[in-house]
Formats: C-alpha cells, sequence, structure tokens
C-alpha cells in the first residue's frame, strides 16, 4: 500500500519533462524490474559562504518509464535537490527520499536509489564536462 505522499507525487509529479538546454543528464535503470530514470541538471552560479562562487541545481527536470513508486520517488526527488548545492544534492540519500515519501513498500526500495544515482551521474557529468 502506498502512502498519501506516494500517491500525491505519482498523480501529480513536480518537475516532469526534458529539460531544454540542460547542462547535464544523468540516466539509471534496473533490468530486473525494468524501470528507467533520467535526471536532467540546469546549474547556476551563486554566491556561497564567503567570496566563492557557489554551483547549484538551478532547474532539474526527470523522466521516469516504470512504476508509481519509480515516478512517485523521481518527483520527491527533484523536489529534494532543487536549489540545493551540487555537494548538498550529492549527498541525499535514499532515506531521506523513503521519509519523504512516508515509507515505501520493501520491495519498491530499490525505486529511491535509482533516482538518486541518476542523480548522482548527471552532477558527475556536469563536473567531468567543465
Amino acid at each position: 500500500m502506498y502512502t498519501k505522499q506516494v500517491l500525491d507525487h505519482f498523480r501529480n509529479p513536480r518537475n516532469l519533462g526534458a529539460l531544454k538546454n540542460s547542462d547535464a543528464i544523468g540516466q539509471k535503470g534496473n533490468p530486473a524490474c525494468g524501470d528507467v530514470m533520467k535526471i536532467y541538471l540546469k546549474v547556476g552560479s551563486r554566491d556561497g559562504d564567503g567570496t566563492a562562487k557557489q554551483e547549484y541545481i538551478q532547474d532539474i527536470r526527470f523522466e521516469t518509464l516504470g512504476c508509481a513508486a519509480a515516478i512517485a520517488v523521481s518527483s520527491l526527488l527533484t523536489e529534494a535537490a532543487k536549489g540545493k548545492s551540487l555537494k548538498e544534492a550529492k549527498a541525499i540519500t535514499k532515506n531521506r527520499i523513503i521519509e519523504d515519501a512516508g515509507g515505501l513498500p520493501p520491495a519498491k526500495i530499490h525505486c529511491s536509489m535509482l533516482g538518486i544515482d541518476a542523480l548522482r551521474e548527471a552532477i558527475d557529468n556536469y563536473q567531468q564536462s567543465k
């Protein structure tokens, strides 16, 4: 049984769709269940602590082919990462996403990792392209 949060994000996903002119893309899939998640990033720069500029996720979008849990955790992940520094976004854990979801059935916990892995891949791809 899914929580209200999961059902809301499944029925009304936030940040859904491709991001034109994205700075980076990350994609992960699970051959066992067939879920595929693609994360698009637009990275901005702002004043950080002191005088150093800090790169942050200005915009983030996702495309997910998968079950209700996969779509919901992708939506929750994009909300958690938007506006965060790249370092903060890479530190988002599956436990954070599961907590934001109000819990997930044990068989669906792997869904939360796919999104996190795709986000980290997108950030790595961005940093390597610089």
